[in-house]
């Protein structure tokens, strides 16, 4: 039997490796929004609804991993 307080740890420890992801992906997101528009300026509005829906999606990722940090943590 696991003790309850290395449990709720590991939680937290799973959704701080969990999070790594949708920190890179929002990263590499603007990374490239930034890069088209030093290549293609007039096409800058278009990027930037496509990166904010991009980074909507990716952060999504990054709360179901809070959510899901907190169910299993509990248990």
């Amino acid at each position: 039997m696991i003790p309850l307080e290395l449990t709720g740890s590991l939680g937290i420890v799973g959704y701080g490796l969990g999070a790594i992801g949708p920190g890179i992906g929002v990263g590499l997101i603007f990374a490239a929004v930034i890069e088209g528009t030093a290549r293609q300026p007039e096409a800058r509005g278009a990027m930037l609804s496509t990166a904010f829906l991009g980074f909507a999606l990716t952060e999504a990722l990054a709360i179901i991993g809070i959510a899901l940090a907190f169910v299993f943590g509990g248990l």
